[in-house]
């Protein structure tokens, strides 16, 4: 990440809206959007197969389920927030993860400039990649800043997505399971 090019490019922003970067308030806010960019782009600096690849054997587990993973992400067509839940679901093929790696799996494509529908494959098809379970999948329950604060001015609607891998894409009542689970 080139922190320079994020400091000049907010103080372009600044005076695009007509203030004055050199403002008491707003001297040091290139810096600090910089910063927090670090921050919140560090997806970009991470690869999911990282938290993914040490696993357990476990030869008789069935569907292995994380719900109300939180997660802050960025819209990647207004460069606003959008945030929610993940809910993520495997059937091990005799190894299992760590509980704590799908959560970091999430923040691995959160912290990216992202659209929701996008981020839902992206998780469910690393989780097939690293783990390769039986199946896979994912929901994301989110509310966008882009339609709540600006546009159409919706608070509180939120978006949900889901994304099906192996036994899951084949099986309806495996899917049903899943959604039943994660109410």
């Amino acid at each position: 990440m080139d922190a320079e090019k994020i400091r000049q490019g907010v103080r372009l922003l600044l005076e695009g809206i007509g203030e004055d970067p050199e403002r008491e308030g707003l001297r040091d806010t290139p810096d600090r959007v910089a910063r927090m960019y670090a921050e919140l782009f560090a997806g970009y600096a991470d690869s999911a197969s990282t938290h993914l690849s040490t696993t357990f054997a476990s030869p008789d587990s069935e569907m292995v389920l994380e719900k109300d993973i939180t997660f802050y992400s960025t819209c990647e067509h207004h460069l606003l927030p959008f945030f929610g839940k993940v809910h993520i679901a495997y059937i091990p093929d005799g190894r299992v993860v760590g509980i704590s790696k799908l959560a970091r799996t999430v923040e691995v494509f959160a912290r990216r400039l992202q659209i929701q529908e996008q981020m839902t494959a992206q998780i469910a098809d690393a989780l097939m990649a690293e783990l390769h379970p039986k199946g896979a999948m994912v929901a994301v329950d989110a509310e966008h800043t882009c339609m709540t604060m600006r546009g159409i001015k919706k608070p509180g609607t939120r978006t949900l997505t889901y994304c099906s891998r192996g036994a899951f894409a084949k099986d309806p009542e495996l899917k049903r399971e899943f959604f039943s689970l994660v109410r």
